[in-house]
């Protein structure tokens, strides 16, 4: 009877263990997202939370809305070993429980925050530089001049690269901008500032001669969108450098913009231009838990 009784307690005290541990890792609690400078991204994504733990990345949730700050329930006990927090874009229909490429702010915990920062895992804008000259290479008749932006710097004498920027982390590209009475119009994207950009061969825009210089740009000569009319007269126009998620579903510019100018009145076409600091070079924030 003795022996039935210890054998009782035991797995009283066993199944009670048990059930504190499955209590245990069941509680949540709540991580806290306050970040800046993010834009809604097109329909077909979002962004997601992730923290790593062990070495390992566990997500935190999903939203769209860029209005912060943000709660989400997250298992304790992961939350608590967490050493990195990083924020990444995914398609909205998404198949794969790792992050993806595109990821755009991370930071590591210091006590119960991180501050996360785009610097560490896009890249660092602090040091760009740019320049761009006015022409129309791939117009036949050589007119027009002003109908055209190419990142180029031809004021040696030489032609070299116009654009002094940072190789991007996987899953982001550069774009080239012209903004028209307040409808950007994409130039192309690219990679590399030496080279044609991605729709030097498809361009709808570009003249018959050829696709131009092999540096990222474009003429304004033709097919223009609704509401416009090519060719034009780039002075007064704005031109932006920004970088995008890739792939982008979103026909606008993204929100880090490393580099703008206002094309000068009296510029001069074939003469090279020197660009300025964007509005929006790093996106930050905090995330506590």
């Amino acid at each position: 009877m003795m022996i039935k009784k210890k054998l009782f307690l035991v797995l009283i005290t066993c199944f009670v263990i048990i059930s504190c541990d499955n209590e245990d890792e069941a509680k949540t609690t709540n991580l806290v997202l306050n970040l800046s400078g993010l834009e809604e991204l097109g329909s077909d994504f979002v962004y997601e939370g992730w923290i790593i733990v062990d070495g390992e990345p566990v997500s935190t949730g999903v939203f769209s809305s860029v209005i912060f700050p943000q709660s989400f329930q997250v298992e304790a006990r992961q939350l608590a070993s967490a050493t990195k927090f990083v924020l990444s874009i995914e398609p909205r229909l998404d198949t794969d429980l790792a992050p993806a490429a595109t990821k755009i702010l991370v930071g590591d915990f210091i006590g119960n925050t991180a501050s996360v920062n785009s610097n560490g895992i896009v890249a660092n804008f602090s040091s760009v530089s740019g320049k761009y000259i006015l022409a129309t290479p791939t117009d036949e008749d050589n007119t027009n001049e002003a109908s055209g932006v190419w990142f180029l710097d031809n004021s040696t004498g030489s032609v070299v690269a116009g654009l002094s920027l940072p190789t991007l982390s996987d899953g982001w590209k550069y774009e080239g901008w012209v903004v028209f009475n307040g409808t950007p119009i994409s130039t192309g994207t690219f990679v590399s500032s030496t080279g044609f950009d991605d729709n030097a061969v498809t361009s709808p825009f570009k003249g018959i001669a050829g696709n131009g210089p092999n540096f990222p740009g474009e003429d304004y000569l033709r097919n223009a969108p609704t509401g416009l009319m090519f060719p034009t007269d780039l002075k007064g126009k704005t031109i932006v450098i920004s970088v995008e998620p890739n792939p982008d579903n979103s026909p606008a510019p993204f929100t880090l913009k490393p580099l703008a100018h206002v094309v000068p009145a009296n510029a001069e076409v074939h003469k090279t231009i020197n660009m300025g600091a964007g509005p929006v070079t790093s996106l930050s924030g905090s995330v506590t838990r």
